[in-house]
């Protein structure tokens, strides 16, 4: 841009036959360039460290990210564990009340069992006491009605001498019997 400046003023110079030194258009194009030249430099260093901090910052956000990153990883790892080990805990939780109830069930079974026997040997037993009492019971019957049966035989058989003679001779054997 400077140059085309510059050449366009020195054809203008040539068509009009002078001196290139003389035409204004010269010295506003030498003046621009030392102007944009002292500039340039100032204005280059602001822009290159405005980009410079522009990357450093940009280089501390990747960092941040990165980090972040890592710390969301590990955070991740660390909750899949978890989760294996409370998923390990459950299955071992489940595992023993499976066990327990087993143990519960088969111990049930055998206290019913052995409280089914016992209630069938009480149930034995009563049998076995109703059978005793029955048995006392019909001998009791008997006893009392072969008594009855043997006093109504005595009493229309049996005279009055042969009677006292019979309780004479029952009190004479009774010492011997007390012995």
């Amino acid at each position: 841009m400077f140059i085309s400046t510059a050449l366009a003023a020195s054809e203008h110079a040539a068509e009009h036959g002078g001196s290139i030194f003389a035409e204004p258009e010269f010295w506003l194009a030498i003046a621009f360039a030392l102007f944009v030249g002292l500039l340039a430099r100032p204005v280059g260093r602001k822009i290159t460290d405005a980009l410079d901090g522009r990357s450093k910052k940009i280089e501390t956000e990747i960092e941040e990210a990165a980090r972040l990153r890592d710390e969301a990883q590990a955070l991740l790892a660390s909750y899949q564990r978890k989760s294996r080990e409370a998923l390990k805990e459950a299955e071992d939780i489940l595992a023993n009340a499976e066990a327990e109830a087993k143990r519960l069930a088969e111990e049930a079974a055998t206290e019913l069992a052995a409280s089914l026997k016992r209630r069938e040997q009480m149930a034995l037993d009563k049998i076995a006491q109703a059978e005793a009492r029955a048995v006392e019971d019909v001998r009791n019957a008997a006893v009392d009605v072969a008594l009855a049966a043997t006093r109504e035989l005595i009493q229309k058989n049996l005279d009055a001498g042969k009677a006292s003679a019979l309780v004479d001779a029952a009190i004479g054997e009774l010492p011997k019997k007390l012995h």
